[in-house]
């Protein structure tokens, strides 16, 4: 944080006032990147095609006449492919992002920040909202050059043009994230008819004015300012993690071509590719996010003055002060931490997975109706009624097979046999029924088994009271 601190009028002996005025946040400076091209360049420019690629086109995927993946919360179903989620499997959604969480740390130990230098939304969408800019705009000095002229119908086109490339992008990114919680199909038609709905429009608005800000005006302010992972992420770094560093030892001291001492002939270009305005040889700091531009900076400067790359590369902390080489960095990468991190996420997906593999579709809830606790019907019958609640997460119709047991002479009053369609939930009231002078005064345990008739493997049972009067 960079105070600014100015005096005003100031108090002394002589009866004057002096006021001091603090400023707490240094007002932001403009970041003109620079394009560059090169490994790593290529590499994250390979994530953003892929994760967009998957973001935007998963919505427009069917599956068995349906969304592949839509989160219906109106119906309160998650489809995934050929997987139906309900409320009742929020477990599955922990599971999920406890798996995301170790995944995190396993990656952090390892490489430093490679999720936010490739993989993170803000990353990719400063990227591409940056790529417009500079097709529209131009290269960086012409940037920074019309930007310190005054208005003119030039500028104001490419101004215009660039804020209508950016917000065409970031409305169609609202609507592509709203489209996984309502069918996008009827969301699309919904859209080109005027006949949008309320909440609809509300969201696709929202996620576009966020994704507009973030990526276009913000930017390097999210990761310095707002991303928690910016703050915490020295607790999962260790001296062995892969960093973006700078070989001051090679480096020092700069100069122009000819007469530095050291390899660095202090051109600033990793400077100017930065996204976040750091100056890595100043050393490891917060705000780098990993994205390694400095490093294809660096290296196409290198090898213009014919010395060897790597000024800037990954390596570790070790090994910068032991001189390791890149296969002992490889050695060193399973030391305990990784070990441990890895050991838990792989329990964690073998029980996720094994648990969704064997998962049962079918789910029973028993609701007694307390309106009746008892009754006696004809020849001294006494009878209960329950309401079963029977949720059929398959995509295929299923025929069951009520038994209900747990007192002797215990039977249904009401057809045994029921049918329950795909990825619904039947509210089925039956009626159960114990001979006179069976079980004993007040509730008895009970319960109710149902089986599938073309699935054996598809069962479930639910305890529930039978109520006998006193």
């Amino acid at each position: 944080m960079k105070r600014d601190d100015t005096t005003v009028a100031g108090s002394n002996a002589g009866g004057d006032d002096d006021v001091q005025v603090i400023k707490m946040y240094a007002a932001r400076e403009e970041i003109y990147s620079r394009q560059i091209d090169g490994r790593y360049t290529r590499l994250r420019w390979l994530f953003v095609w892929l994760t967009q690629l998957l973001f935007y086109g998963l919505p427009w995927l069917n599956w068995n006449g349906r969304q592949a993946v839509l989160f219906d919360l109106a119906a309160r179903k998650f489809y995934l492919f050929g997987l139906v989620l309900w409320p009742q499997d929020f477990i599955y959604l922990a599971g999920l992002l406890i798996i995301c969480a170790f995944a995190l740390f396993l990656f952090t130990a390892v490489a430093g920040r490679v999720w936010c230098g490739y993989a993170c939304p803000q990353t990719v969408y400063t990227e591409i909202f940056m790529w417009i800019e500079h097709r529209i705009e131009g290269t960086r000095s012409a940037r920074m050059r019309r930007d310190r002229q005054s208005w003119t119908l030039s500028k104001l086109a490419r101004k215009f043009a660039k804020h209508l490339v950016w917000g065409a992008l970031a409305l169609w990114t609202g609507f592509s994230f709203v489209g996984y919680f309502s069918p996008i199909h009827t969301l699309w038609s919904d859209v080109i008819s005027w006949s949008l709905g309320p909440w609809e429009s509300f969201w696709i608005v929202f996620y576009a004015i966020a994704t507009y800000g973030n990526a276009g005006w913000m930017r390097e302010q999210v990761c310095k300012y707002m991303c928690p992972y910016a703050r915490f992420q020295s607790a999962m770094f260790d001296r062995d993690s892969l960093i973006i560093t700078y070989d001051a030892e090679r480096g020092e001291q700069r100069g122009p071509v000819g007469k530095a001492s050291g390899d660095c002939i202090d051109c600033t270009l990793c400077v100017q590719v930065c996204p976040t305005g750091i100056d890595i040889r100043d050393g490891l700091q917060y705000m780098c996010i990993g994205c390694a531009a400095c490093v294809d900076a660096c290296n196409s400067v290198m090898k213009k003055i014919g010395r060897a790359p790597g000024l800037v590369r990954y390596a570790t902390e070790n090994a910068m002060k032991e001189k390791l080489s890149m296969a002992e960095i490889r050695r060193r990468i399973f030391r305990p931490r990784v070990v441990i991190y890895t050991l838990v996420m792989w329990l964690i997906l073998i029980a996720f997975f094994g648990t969704l593999l064997f998962r049962i579709p079918l789910k029973l809830d028993v609701i007694r109706d307390r309106g009746v606790m008892g009754r006696e019907v004809e020849d001294g019958i006494i009878e209960n009624v329950y309401r079963l609640q029977i949720i059929n997460t398959d995509e295929a119709a299923h025929r069951y097979r009520i038994r209900v047991s747990g007192v002797d002479g215990i039977a249904l009053a009401s057809p045994e046999v029921v049918e329950v369609a795909a990825t619904e939930t039947l509210a089925l009231p039956v009626r159960v029924r114990v001979p006179p002078g069976i079980g004993h005064p007040g509730s008895n345990k009970i319960v109710f088994d149902l089986q599938s008739l073309d699935n054996e493997r598809y069962k479930a049972s639910e305890k529930a009271a039978f109520y006998i009067p006193r």
